[in-house]
């Protein structure tokens, strides 16, 4: 026995159906934070932000939020170039921005188009920016230039030299 099941849609409902997939844009970061071989490691605060057109946009923080009164906040200034470019008009924790500090290797985050810290982005051009900076340790800023809207499959990648590794940036639906 076949069965046979037919939808019409119209209107509204069609449009959301076909149209909603494609504004989907998804901005996939990977972060590599390198092992180094020190005598005294301390995880790196890192700041990840969008800079193009208007305010630049914080997508995402690791720090020691966990802190007894918020003692983590006074070390967020070290990340000197995102501290100067949105951090100190912030407040912290930042619902949706906020992370702990991470460990060595490769780190994903992933951000949605229309949600969260990414908001809406006008096509044009944009600097993906990630900076580093660790006690006992030195700071790093990497930037990562593309264009948005991407096209499928679209990625870009930089590399630090000392406090981070690779950043990718690769973009989906």
């Amino acid at each position: 026995m076949q069965l046979s099941h037919r939808i019409a849609l119209t209107g509204v409902t069609a449009l959301g159906a076909v149209a909603g997939p494609a504004w989907a844009q998804t901005l996939d970061v990977t972060v590599t934070i390198p092992r180094l071989s020190v005598a005294e490691y301390h995880k790196p605060y890192v700041a990840i932000w969008v800079e193009g057109t208007g305010t630049p946009k914080t997508l995402s923080v690791w720090y020691d939020f966990d802190m007894r009164n918020g003692e983590g906040t006074k070390w967020l200034r070290d990340i000197r170039q995102w501290w100067r470019a949105s951090g100190r008009t912030m407040q912290f924790p930042a619902d949706g921005v906020t992370g702990a500090t991470r460990a060595p290797g490769p780190q994903r985050v992933s951000f949605a188009q229309g949600r969260g810290p990414l908001g809406n982005l006008a096509p044009g051009q944009y600097t993906l920016v990630v900076e580093a900076a660790r006690e006992v340790g030195g700071r790093e800023l990497v930037r990562v230039p593309f264009a948005w809207p991407p096209k499928p499959g679209q990625s870009a990648r930089a590399a630090g030299s000392a406090e981070l590794g690779a950043v990718t940036v690769t973009f989906g639906r």
